[in-house]
């Protein structure tokens, strides 16, 4: 990561969470990062120098919001 947050903007703190559902035997893993106003950066553990994707906070709840709507189906 780099000083300014992995390209999140000056001053980021990113403390990144790994979801619940990844896979702990094989090591995929899909982070996403809290800390960061006005985003919610998502990477891949096994590849964390690259940048993260960015969501907007109201993208990332109609994200899982439709991930959530499929699995009860």
């Amino acid at each position: 990561m780099t000083a300014d947050g992995g390209g999140l903007g000056a001053g980021a703190r990113p403390v990144w969470r790994g979801s619940s559902r990844s896979g702990a035997e094989n090591g995929d893993c899909v982070e996403m990062a809290v800390g960061v106003p006005g985003a919610v950066p998502v990477r891949d553990s096994k590849n964390a120098a690259v940048a993260p994707l960015v969501f907007t906070p109201g993208a990332w709840r109609a994200f899982v919001r439709s991930l959530r709507e499929e699995g009860a189906g």
